[in-house]
């Protein structure tokens, strides 16, 4: 098992090693296997870039996201400028209906409201918007049409998880409430933790994803 000080050189190289990530404007504390995440990022795509990279490293428990995106002054976009250009995004991505998706702007911040078939729109939504340049978060409140039983939802995600590899299934907790799904147990290694994600996500009646897993 890794030390914090092991652990905090560790994702700092991994940090240093993501070009899209500016090392120098994430700072890394960790406490008992988790990562603490301070700074100002330049943009939310750098923010998400930091998560995803710390996330990728073997013995991280848990992250604690404290970082606030500062735009450069060259990047900075008015919200009208977002919004419009938001909206053609939407416009142009492959599986989304843009007239269901509404846009909102409020300093940078964009607030996607809405509702859609699949929960996998919803994710394709927010990836999206989450990469042009002035976005300094996205607040997805799109809404999932119909409803399904936390049995069915549960079901499904083991079916998709037991369809790439048992172990996995085994040692997976699935909490539904809503549809927000919590999950917690342990795996292997991260493209285990993200194997489960990747079914979870694309389980119908999912709405929205917690995930707590933890690699060994």
């Amino acid at each position: 098992m890794k030390s914090d000080l092991e652990l905090k050189h560790d994702v700092e190289t991994e940090l240093a090693c993501d070009r899209s990530i500016q090392p120098a404007s994430v700072g890394v504390e960790v406490s008992s296997g988790v990562v603490t995440l301070s700074g100002h990022p330049a943009s939310y795509a750098a923010k998400l870039a930091a998560q995803r990279a710390t996330a990728r490293v073997a013995g991280v428990r848990g992250i604690v996201v404290q970082m606030e995106v500062r735009v450069p002054r060259h990047d900075e976009r008015s919200d009208e400028e977002i919004a419009n250009t938001a909206r053609s995004i939407l416009e142009w991505t492959v599986g989304i209906n843009h007239e269901d998706v509404q846009v909102e702007v409020e300093k940078g911040c964009v607030r996607l409201l809405g509702e859609c078939d699949w929960g996998y729109q919803s994710h394709a939504a927010q990836n999206a918007i989450a990469h042009l340049r002035g976005v300094t978060g996205v607040d997805n409140k799109i809404r999932i049409r119909g409803t399904t039983s936390a049995e069915d939802i549960a079901r499904g995600i083991r079916a998709a998880i037991g369809r790439h590899g048992e172990r996995e299934a085994k040692h997976v907790e699935i909490k539904i409430e809503g549809g927000t799904v919590t999950l917690t147990g342990n795996v292997a290694t991260h493209a285990e933790r993200q194997l489960v994600y990747g079914a979870a996500k694309a389980t119908p009646g999912v709405h929205t994803i917690v995930n707590l897993l933890n690699v060994e």
